[in-house]
């Protein structure tokens, strides 16, 4: 099948993919696609362009790193699955811990900490999220934006992978 048949009718395969309507709405309008490859590449400079706010929907839809996200969603089933293999390899020294480092990520950013999770143990995830404790507010707000840039293009992935 062709790139040329995802249109506005997969908007709510694209939300959720990325939980924000301007990312969503960017790749819709930019259509119809030749191929594959420039629908991602849309997919990605739209993400890049996203605004905070937006990055802040986008956001609001993940959650907490180790938490297991509830509901029948496309976007909590991959939730589910990119933590996975995470989950598994974590004794509950490291889970505990990542839970106090989430808090501690919270309060001083007023967001989830958010990873791109695939691949990684929980083990590594704690040693990032504690790194970027120290990031000033600018830097973790690029990082963040970069993290949910990567998770929407993985998602992106798997919806043509389906088409």
């Amino acid at each position: 099948m062709t790139v040329e048949t995802f249109t506005a009718p997969a908007a709510g395969d694209l939300l959720a993919c990325l939980a924000a309507p301007a990312w969503a709405e960017a790749i819709t309008a930019g259509g119809p696609y030749r191929d594959r490859a420039a629908l991602l590449a849309a997919a990605d400079a739209a993400a890049r362009a996203l605004r905070w706010g937006d990055v802040l929907l986008g956001l609001a839809a993940h959650p907490r790193i180790g938490e297991r996200a509830a509901g029948a969603s496309k976007e909590a089933a991959w939730s589910r699955a990119e933590q996975l293999a995470a989950a598994q390899s974590a004794d509950d020294t490291t889970r505990s811990e990542l839970i106090r480092v989430n808090e501690l990520y919270e309060a001083k950013f007023g967001h989830v900490f958010l990873i791109f999770a695939s691949g990684r143990s929980q083990a590594e995830i704690l040693d990032v999220a504690r790194a970027r404790l120290e990031n000033d507010e600018e830097t973790e707000r690029a990082i963040v934006a970069d993290e949910l840039r990567k998770i929407a293009l993985l998602r992106l992935e798997r919806v043509l992978d389906a088409l």
